[in-house]
């Protein structure tokens, strides 16, 4: 994948910690490359569901910035990055101590980018695939 911009993985981790609602939920970014974000979320009661799993929300929320941020590694200084739609399927409940989102970009186009991102459970040591989330990302100027 090609950077457009010298200062697009600045960019993305300025976003990440700039975010309240990321903050609030606790998702922070491990790291990052030319097309591709890692994130990672420490599993506590405030992102439970009635049962105690992980919310679908917040898996979904997960994925859904992990993609924006890897499709904004790949964005011009004048872009922002949108979500168009995305899909998640939840494979399994989530449960354990700590998610981790791997998100990447499969094609950047001049003006979308489609991605796919993969949450794994840490669950006493062992990570298990709870998620798989796919989404289309429109470039657009920043007002």
């Amino acid at each position: 994948m090609e950077i457009k911009d010298a200062e697009a993985l600045e960019r993305v981790r300025r976003t990440f910690d700039g975010v309240p609602f990321l903050r609030h939920l606790g998702i922070r970014l491990s790291d990052l490359g030319p097309g591709w974000v890692e994130t990672l979320l420490d599993v506590g009661p405030h992102l439970g569901q009635a049962e105690g799993f992980v919310h679908a929300g917040a898996l979904a929320t997960m994925a859904d910035h992990s993609a924006g941020g890897a499709a904004a590694t790949l964005a011009r200084s004048d872009q922002t990055v949108l979500t168009v739609e995305f899909h998640i399927q939840l494979l399994r409940p989530a449960t354990g101590d700590r998610l981790r989102c791997r998100a990447e970009v499969l094609r950047a186009g001049s003006r979308a980018v489609f991605c796919q991102a993969r949450v794994h459970a840490r669950d006493q040591g062992e990570e298990k695939l709870v998620a798989a989330f796919s989404s289309t990302l429109a470039l657009v100027d920043r007002p």
